[in-house]
């Protein structure tokens, strides 16, 4: 099987949206007639039974091609061959495959055929030729339809990133919803990523040379460590953005910013925003190229805080809060609760007739 299987004798472009083959005329055009069988015979044009046929030219769905195409990438030079077994087994399957949901139809059940049939001839060593699928959600104009020269709404990204800068639209691309989902363009919206960006770069002037972080810091920094590298794994870029965000606001509270942590920042968000972490990696003394830095580590003993805040509801409505040590317990939680200035204020002397606590959550008294 070679990879000219796909090119039939002759099979240059016609030029004319019509197969290759089409431009072949002397074997599209053939003389013969149907004998009592119901079969083609050929004949001389002079023969007196001749008539004119014209072969199918159309002879394979326009994506046969792509049906085989990421098994040709591991072996492109390969004159003998499709794939050179060896190599495919080293670099297939592949691990993830990212496209839309319209190909779920087309591409993908072809090319799961065609991977099925060359591994039953033993052309290939898998049975599945993907290993993962993610679905991606289309990015549609802003008036709702999708982005079209005839409808004169598309968007020019070299525009945008003249204006905003290439990591902006980075930022915001990734932002603007989850992956899998459709969603419409907004430039207006792409102010909230480069305001992102400028905010992080204004905090390199706040930043110290110091690796210890406040004990407020250390829960939020190993949360937002654990919470992006997950959510890169599984696609949810948005949400992982909107966790940066949250330690961003943190840390541009801080009197002064350890550079540890803000370097910790600098890696989580280099896959979004690769030119301008790179830049603010380098103004702070480094030397190497961030993207082959580490990822960082999340200490799962400091995901969780210490502290927690409960709800104190009196008949049902909110009245207080009150922040408590992780490992109180109910009775213990309870009798702050009773104490609290703006509880004993709301219940006017009353004596509760029931005090129920909801783990973790509530207190909530019933008078």
């Amino acid at each position: 099987l070679s990879v000219h299987m796909l090119l039939l004798p002759g099979a240059v472009p016609a030029g004319t949206g019509e197969s290759p083959l089409a431009g072949i005329s002397e074997w599209v055009s053939v003389y013969g007639y149907i004998n009592g069988s119901g079969e083609f015979e050929s004949l001389q044009k002079t023969d007196a039974r001749a008539q004119l046929f014209t072969r199918e030219t159309n002879t394979m769905p326009q994506w046969a091609g792509s049906s085989w195409y990421y098994l040709r990438y591991i072996d492109p030079n390969n004159e003998a061959a499709l794939v050179n077994k060896e190599k495919e087994a080293t670099w297939s399957p592949v691990d993830f495959y990212v496209g839309g949901a319209e190909h779920a139809t087309r591409h993908l059940i072809y090319a799961r055929f065609w991977h099925k049939f060359l591994y039953d001839i033993g052309m290939v060593n898998y049975d599945e030729p993907f290993m993962r699928l993610q679905n991606v959600g289309l990015i549609q104009a802003a008036d709702g339809r999708k982005m079209s020269k005839r409808y004169g709404n598309v968007i020019n990204p070299d525009d945008i990133i003249e204006t905003f800068g290439a990591d902006s639209l980075r930022v915001y691309e990734m932002f603007m919803g989850p992956f899998d989902q459709s969603i419409a363009w907004s430039t207006d919206n792409m102010m909230g990523a480069r305001r992102m960006i400028e905010r992080l770069w204004k905090l390199s002037n706040n930043v110290v040379d110091a690796s210890t972080n406040l004990p407020e810091s250390e829960v939020l920094i190993n949360q937002t460590i654990k919470k992006v590298g997950e959510d890169i794994e599984s696609f949810a870029f948005n949400t992982g953005i909107a966790q940066m965000m949250i330690l961003l606001n943190h840390l541009e509270k801080l009197p002064k910013v350890p550079k540890t942590t803000y370097e910790i920042l600098l890696k989580l968000l280099a896959p979004f925003a690769p030119h301008v972490t790179q830049e603010l990696w380098t103004m702070h003394g480094n030397t190497s190229e961030l993207y082959r830095e580490v990822w960082p580590v999340y200490d799962e003993t400091k995901i969780v805080s210490s502290t927690m805040t409960i709800a104190i509801q009196i008949n049902g409505k909110l009245r207080d809060t009150i922040e408590v040590v992780r490992e109180s317990g109910e009775e213990e939680i309870k009798k702050l609760a009773l104490k609290r200035p703006a509880i004993v204020k709301w219940m006017e002397g009353k004596i509760p007739t029931k005090v129920i606590y909801i783990k973790g959550k509530i207190v909530s008294i019933v008078l």
